[in-house]
């Protein structure tokens, strides 16, 4: 058992990430410029796509994704109950209205069953959320999508790199938006970075995510730039530093050695919990790559005699970190206030929430992390079962 406390993450940062900002702070270029562009020109290669946007967070990105295709004030959105603030929250950035589906019981992902009965005629788009790094159904997503003509913006924030159908999350839907933050399968410390195959809309989100300035307003600070510049649209404030750009091209080289770690370590879960009928351990889909951001468990609340909350407790006892992904949207009060919604009215999300706990999973950790954790619920289990 852990002598000292394993948090539920930790960053995995080195000597290549330390040194990049160290030369970036030397070069005196410390907000958006080179490191920045080859950030981007890194990240569309390693994706695959024709066009990626660097911005300081993943809600940065979903925000001017939502932008580019033309939400506006009065639109509707559909988007999964189930999933962080930041989904939603974009969507009321621009005066729109965020519809929230519910998830499928196993996966925790979009239903896409639940769909058709949420569009209205002032439906515009789907935002699917990759919960946990599991791909969403994506090929009955876009089936309605295009039906409806509805735009596609996935929340990939978990899924940096999960595969759907031997294609990279990142080069399926419309504009797909990435996350960098802290606990994330790479980070930049804040960050973000939206992909699309759409030269517009990538030009669109470039310019509106600095102030609405020209193109390339960076350079008018380079020995070939020029001073002048113009506001061809009232812009935000989301352009990228050089400083996180540096740990991101660094953290982007080892992106399929901690996917294999992370993978590694969910099939030991996978072992460890195999006859444990308490637990329910987290599908994978047919032919799909799963990031592993997340390692969400299903307690069996019926088989035993603690509630979720306790659970979490006895392992903090003894010494694992956890948290719960997540609170689903409808129980915040919020949108329970102001949009009426009720638990009933999002069955499957409803009861998850109350069965959810998220382990540990990083490549910092050791594989001796891994069979602490696994055999720590093992005993709570045994020892809390009816």
């Amino acid at each position: 058992m852990n002598k000292e406390f394993l948090p539920f993450h930790v960053p995995d940062i080195g000597e290549a990430e330390i040194q990049a900002v160290v030369e970036t702070l030397q070069s005196g270029w410390l907000t958006t410029g080179p490191r920045t562009k080859q950030f981007e020109e890194d990240f569309a290669r390693y994706v695959g796509c024709q066009h990626a946007v660097a911005v300081n967070s993943g809600t940065a990105a979903l925000h001017l994704a939502l932008e580019a295709v033309g939400i506006k004030e009065g639109d509707e959105v559909l988007l999964p109950t189930m999933t962080f603030a930041a989904t939603a929250e974009v969507v009321l950035y621009l005066q729109a209205w965020p519809v929230l589906v519910d998830c499928r019981r196993e996966t925790l992902n979009l239903d896409p069953d639940q769909l058709e009965k949420a569009i209205s005629p002032k439906t515009k788009a789907i935002i699917p959320v990759h919960f946990g790094g599991q791909p969403c159904d994506m090929e009955k997503i876009l089936e309605i999508a295009r039906t409806y003509n509805l735009a596609v913006i996935e929340d990939a924030a978990h899924a940096l790199p999960a595969r759907y159908g031997g294609k990279i999350v990142g080069t399926i839907g419309d504009i797909t938006c990435f996350s960098f933050y802290a606990t994330k399968t790479i980070t930049t410390g804040e960050g973000g970075m939206a992909t699309t195959e759409n030269p517009d809309w990538a030009e669109r989100m470039r310019i509106m995510s600095l102030h609405g300035i020209s193109k390339d307003a960076w350079r008018r600070y380079t020995a070939e730039g020029s001073w002048y510049y113009e506001i061809l649209f009232p812009g935000y404030k989301y352009n990228l530093t050089d400083m996180a750009a540096a740990i991101g091209i660094q953290q982007l080289k080892k992106c399929d050695r901690f996917w294999k770690r992370r993978q590694y370590y969910a099939e030991l879960y996978h072992k460890g919990f195999r006859d444990i009928a308490e637990i329910t351990v987290p599908p994978v889909g047919e032919g799909l790559q799963h990031a592993w951001h997340l390692y969400v468990i299903q307690l069996d609340l019926e088989r035993l005699r603690i509630s979720r909350r306790e659970f979490i407790e006895l392992l903090r006892q003894h010494y694992v970190g956890t948290s719960v992904h997540f609170i689903p949207l409808h129980l915040h009060p919020y949108y329970r206030d102001n949009f009426r919604y009720r638990p009933e009215d999002f069955p499957n999300a409803s009861a998850a929430f109350d069965r959810i706990v998220s382990l540990p999973i990083y490549p910092k950790m050791t594989e001796a992390d891994v069979q602490d954790v696994i055999e720590t619920v093992r005993t709570i289990v045994r020892q809390y079962r009816r």
